[in-house]
């Protein structure tokens, strides 16, 4: 097909600006993403000096002040190198078993694999949002003890971001956004705020989130307006195309305290982006699993990142605060060679941040003739900051500079101080092992219950069940989907893309399954009704173990009584019910749910009936990679949320329709547009192959 555009390649706005060395209106530069360096390097001095005329010239215009950079309250978001965008309901995050929160578990894993978070997004809402009338407030103040996950991040370190979705206008109203964020922010002790789809914040919203906690940060996606980094102080440099010779972010270097994000959620290989970070003295946005969909690090790229971060944790006062010299001289060999790096100096403490664009490993010489001989003849101290151990000032300095990789080097002038935390950060990056894999780590999605035997039950007391009967044998069936960024079973649905557009993005695709039936199963004829329901709750006297939103719409109980259905609902599908309670329902009548297939299949057959108002239907597909559990609903529902694409599937739905719902947690999961129907066999039934 064609697209009007190649998916794999940056489109226009994404590439670096060139920074004219001639006469220039120097306003022209103000809307840059990245400054495109020379491939001369006899010009960088001139494209240096250019680049600190435009920053003289456009701090002017602005009346740039740099205030906000100076409170106390704000200053940890200059040293927020590694964030982490996380769903709420991640299984490093969160235990479906015991049913709590386990953060100590995710940030573990952070340490070991990617050398720890200075941050954490808590994705919350999207993609589920928009499966009922839930706004994107509920889906953080519905959370059981979601300020007691915040507070242990913080005693952790780890700084928290809340998500604002400004494209939610369409589910239930509750008050105006400003008021809701703030309050948001002010309860839970957020540190930060993740502006999603937005570039920035207006000037209220900005006001109105200062006054709930001052020195909040706020964090826009993508390129920044310049005019507003004086209010935002992070950004992320979400689908930023480099130079081949590395460049400089315009907004870290309008404001050196102005941290960035490099992020590239659908690429397999984060090496440039990893470069760009590193020479530039900003951080990464670490997404491994984008909206239910998994995209992890290589090994290679994680070890990267483990040397990379300590490094700039123990130098962020020189990164941010010294002297900052692009493109420094080197020697002329390592330069030929493809290294390039960046120079920062203050106070007797010089770094040299080194990346490679070459195919081959540098282990020449690295520093330049006036850099050498500046040194003291009392001695200089070197110190090979991505190898971790203090050189012997050999003449001249060497160290491994990998291909497509980084190195580091610092010099200490006699008499100068040591960074706080270098011994640490040495300890850090010498641990780290040696690897160049590049192989991507796939982690494929497992169906998590076996479609257990059952003998064919007579139903509930006073009725047998009634259901469609779909026969035993080989059955191929099409399933659609709208792909949305949560994919499907399996696999990234952008891999490697630059940036998803229509009709690329939240596409109709088709998948074609094979499902393999041992003996007959009957599906019951429409779903399990909330009088049905009530009789299983008076017999059983069952209780969730998780009770929050269980049967919520219902009449509640007295006494400990159980909740009962409104007068003229009992023939109503019942729904605020999860899928351990639709389980539990079946297991009772002596049957289990469908499998989305089953489902399918049942109901394109004579008989199949669809309850009123239409609700989607749980199915017996809980699946997990790991990270990310999700079930595919069948059928639809009445309600849909307008607005906005990024909203859930909404609407009745055509039999082959599927929808991937990823489950939440704490009662969460449970909505009023999801019921559930059961199914019999009468012998083994084999599970279908995704």
């Amino acid at each position: 097909m064609d697209f009007g555009f190649d998916p794999l390649v940056p489109r226009a706005i994404d590439l670096p600006t060139a920074v004219p060395l001639g006469p220039v209106e120097l306003a022209s530069l103000d809307d840059a993403k990245i400054f495109a360096a020379p491939q001369d390097p006899e010009q960088w001095p001139a494209w240096r000096d250019r680049l600190t005329q435009w920053r003289t010239d456009a701090r002017s215009r602005l009346g740039f002040t740099g205030a906000a950079y100076d409170r106390p309250e704000g200053a940890w978001s200059a040293g927020c190198f590694a964030v982490a965008q996380v769903w709420l309901w991640d299984e490093l995050l969160y235990d479906f078993e015991t049913h709590r929160f386990t953060p100590e578990r995710l940030l573990a894993d952070a340490r070991v694999r990617l050398g720890g978070l200075d941050g954490l997004v808590l994705w919350h809402a999207y993609p589920v949002i928009g499966i009922d009338d839930r706004n994107q407030w509920d889906f953080y103040r519905d959370v059981p003890g979601l300020g007691d996950l915040v507070a242990t991040l913080h005693d952790a370190g780890v700084r928290v971001f809340v998500d604002y979705n400004p494209w939610d206008t369409g589910t239930r109203r509750t008050g105006d956004d400003v008021v809701e964020l703030a309050a948001l922010v002010r309860d839970l002790n957020a540190d930060g705020v993740f502006l999603d789809t937005l570039k920035e914040a207006n000037p209220a919203l900005v006001d109105a989130l200062e006054a709930a906690r001052p020195g909040i940060a706020l964090e826009g996606e993508s390129k920044l307006p310049l005019a507003r980094i004086a209010d935002h102080s992070l950004s992320w440099a979400q689908w930023f195309a480099d130079s081949p010779v590395p460049g400089v972010l315009r907004a870290h270097w309008y404001e050196r305290r102005h941290m960035q994000h490099h992020v590239r959620r659908w690429n397999r290989d984060h090496s440039v982006e990893l470069q760009s970070a590193w020479i530039n003295g900003v951080g990464l946005m670490v997404w491994e699993v984008v909206f239910g969909t998994w995209v992890g690090w290589n090994a290679r790229d994680s070890a990267t990142l483990r040397r990379m971060l300590p490094v700039q944790r123990a130098l962020a006062d020189v990164l941010h605060g010294g002297d900052w010299t692009p493109l420094a001289a080197l020697d002329p060999a390592a330069t030929a060679a493809g290294v390039y790096a960046s120079r920062f100096e203050r106070d007797g403490v010089t770094a040299w941040t080194f990346v490679n664009r070459g195919d081959a490993d540098w282990t020449g010489p690295l520093l330049g003739a006036a850099d050498l001989d500046v040194r003291s003849p009392v001695g200089d101290r070197f110190v090979d900051l991505t190898g971790g151990r203090r050189l012997a000032q050999p003449d001249p300095v060497r160290t491994l500079v990998p291909a497509h990789g980084i190195a580091g080097l610092l010099r200490l002038a006699p008499g100068a101080t040591e960074p706080g935390g270098l011994d640490e950060a040495l300890a850090l990056t010498s641990a780290v092992r040696d690897t160049r894999d590049g192989t991507f780590p796939h982690a494929r999605s497992r169906r998590l219950r076996a479609l257990d035997p059952v003998a064919r039950a007579s139903g509930p007391p006073d009725s047998g069940p009634d259901g469609v009967v779909v026969p035993a044998g080989t059955h191929v069936l099409t399933a659609r989907f709208r792909a949305r960024e949560t994919g499907m079973y399996d696999g990234a649905p952008y891999v490697e893309e630059w940036k998803p557009l229509p009709p690329r993005l939240h596409d109709q695709r088709t998948l074609e399954r094979v499902v393999r039936l041992s003996s007959d199963v009957m599906v019951g004829a429409r779903e399990v009704s909330n009088g049905e329901f009530a009789r299983f709750l008076a017999a059983t006297g069952y209780r969730p173990r998780t009770a929050n939103r269980f049967l919520a719409h219902w009449v509640a109980g007295l006494a400990g009584a159980a909740p009962a259905p409104w007068p003229g609902a009992d023939d109503q599908p019942v729904t605020l019910v999860d899928l351990d309670d639709a389980r539990a329902y079946a297991a009772w009548v002596g049957g289990r749910l469908p499998s989305e297939d089953e489902w399918q299949l049942a109901a394109e057959r004579p008989g199949f009936t669809r309850r009123r108002p239409v609700v989607w239907n749980w199915t017996e597909s809980e699946h997990s990679d790991g990270r990310t559990r999700f079930v595919l609903l069948k059928g639809g529902a009445d309600h849909a949320t307008p607005g906005s694409e990024w909203y859930f599937d909404g609407g009745p739905r055509s039999a082959d329709f599927s929808a991937k719902y990823l489950m939440p947690g704490l009662g969460l999961a449970r909505s009023a547009s999801i019921g559930f129907r059961c199914a019999w066999t009468t012998r083994t039934d084999t599970e279908a192959r995704p």
